[in-house]
């Protein structure tokens, strides 16, 4: 629903915000003043008690509406928003720096086009509902071992553990190969940080390597200059769903004996070659966080090549207790165990995977029509061997930072939430000390990178309104930097 839609001016009567109130059925609508700006909220409750005060019909709304009401900037944080809320506000209107109301926040949905958001109108009530109604709702139940079967099929590796979060996903991976103090191990300099902890977690170190202009992810070329005798294994990132060049990278792991830990939290659904991402290297790890292509809340997977891992992986995972005497702890172990509740969300999801990445890239082609007209942009790689899932829809402005800001804050005043993409990871305090060669590359992807909403719950009006702001926006912005 858009801003205007729920929006009228301080100048009308009550029977016309009453007749606004029930198209709209949400319960408040907010007054303007002549400027455009926010001078009010009425609810249904305000103008009952202005009738029992003795209010008509014809009275404006001036007179009765609530001119104490609370809003925020429409650049706050989510995590602000959300802690705003209370039982006695439950819609928030979020204001430009005029005072007008460009977005509404609810307790239900805190954009009205949010950059990612879960669908989860499925089986996953029912799968949860069975989950309280027999009580298993902890790291036992039948839907644990059902949502690691269904992975192993799609991903075609025969060994997968579901695990807590996507972050402990890779540090249990590592774990299980056997990688620490002494080790290195190459992962990408464009990349969530997670990537990295993971390594610094075993006391390995990080080796942080450029990435490919063409595809923003690791490739042989841009591994092999940093190869060391201390080398441990490669962890290809398979960037916002786009699968790294695996047959190289493959190839050079080989040759030096390096494990391969695929990191695939942004890319399920996606294909190398016409083989799913997950299926390549010595391990692999999914994440379900709520942003993700299918979520659990928080959750992750690990899947292995080979049995004896998983089966070492496995004890790890359950604080390193034998599977043969109950409580009898040969290993010190995690607790990194997944939920019943959270694998019945898991499996709810996964039915419906395949929609999921069919809709993304139908959103990635209608973005990709409007943005291939507007000259400077570069768009989504899809290299000719790859099937992007395109978990975020992520472009490339030409210049940087001001186009970047310019264009989020006018987005930002159409009720649009956008991302930029990750920051390099070598310009972060805690990573300085992990940079061996150049890393240009990523640190320009990184500065002109722009995510926009690629929700699979995005309405065909959303993604209308989202390529009318681009179209708005962007050719004023990147004129002067094309010219």
């Amino acid at each position: 629903m858009e801003v205007k839609q729920i929006t009228i001016s301080q100048n009308v009567t009550l029977k016309e915000a009453m007749e606004a109130l029930n198209r709209v059925a949400l319960g408040i609508i907010f007054i303007n003043d002549s400027d455009g700006k926010l001078s009010g909220v009425l609810s249904d409750g305000d103008i009952r008690r202005s009738f029992l005060r003795g209010s008509v019909l014809g009275d404006l709304v001036s007179t009765v509406m609530n001119r104490t009401f609370f809003s925020l900037p429409v650049g706050t944080d989510n995590e602000k928003i959300i802690a705003s809320f209370t039982e006695q506000i439950k819609i928030i209107p979020l204001l430009d720096v005029e005072g007008r109301v460009v977005d509404f926040a609810t307790n239900k949905k805190i954009r009205q086009i949010p950059v990612a958001a879960p669908q989860l109108d499925g089986n996953e009530l029912a799968y949860v509902t069975d989950c309280i109604k027999t009580s298993w709702i902890s790291s036992q139940g039948k839907y644990v071992r059902e949502f690691e079967n269904i992975f192993k099929e799609r991903i075609q590796l025969p060994n997968a553990l579901a695990v807590s979060n996507g972050t402990v996903a890779l540090h249990l991976a590592l774990v299980a190969l056997g990688i620490g103090k002494g080790d290195e191990v190459i992962v990408p300099n464009l990349t969530f940080a997670a990537s990295v902890n993971a390594i610094i977690y075993t006391g390995a170190t990080p080796v942080l390597a450029d990435v490919d202009p063409m595809n923003w992810n690791l490739s042989a070329e841009t591994i092999r200059p940093l190869l060391s005798e201390k080398t441990k294994a490669i962890m290809p990132v398979h960037l916002y769903g786009h699968p790294c060049d695996m047959d190289g990278i493959l190839d050079l792991a080989k040759e030096k004996n390096l494990f391969v830990v695929e990191d695939c939290a942004e890319a399920l659904g996606s294909l190398y070659k016409g083989k799913p991402i997950g299926s390549f290297g010595d391990v692999s790890t999914f994440s379900f966080f709520g942003n993700k292509t299918i979520t659990t809340g928080e959750g992750g997977m690990v899947l292995f090549q080979d049995s004896a891992i998983a089966e070492k992986a496995s004890l790890l995972r359950d604080h390193g207790m034998s599977k043969e005497k109950r409580y009898w702890h040969v290993e010190v172990g995690f607790n990194y165990r997944m939920t019943n509740l959270q694998a019945a969300l898991g499996v709810a999801q996964m039915e419906r995977l395949d929609q999921f990445v069919t809709k993304k890239r139908e959103i990635a082609e209608y973005y990709n029509s409007i943005l291939k007209e507007i000259p400077g942009i570069t768009l989504p790689p899809e290299e000719r061997w790859a099937w992007n899932s395109y978990w975020l829809y992520t472009f490339l402005l030409p210049l940087g930072d001001e186009e970047r800001s310019r264009l989020t804050n006018g987005m930002n005043q159409d009720g649009i939430e956008t991302r930029p993409i990750f920051f390099p990871i070598h310009e972060m305090p805690p990573y300085k000390n992990y940079v061996r060669g150049d890393l240009s590359v990523s640190k320009t992807i990184s500065r002109r990178g722009f995510s926009l909403p690629s929700s699979v719950n995005l309405t065909d009006e959303d993604r209308q309104r989202v390529g009318e702001s681009l179209i708005r926006h962007l050719p004023s912005i990147v004129g002067s930097s094309v010219k």
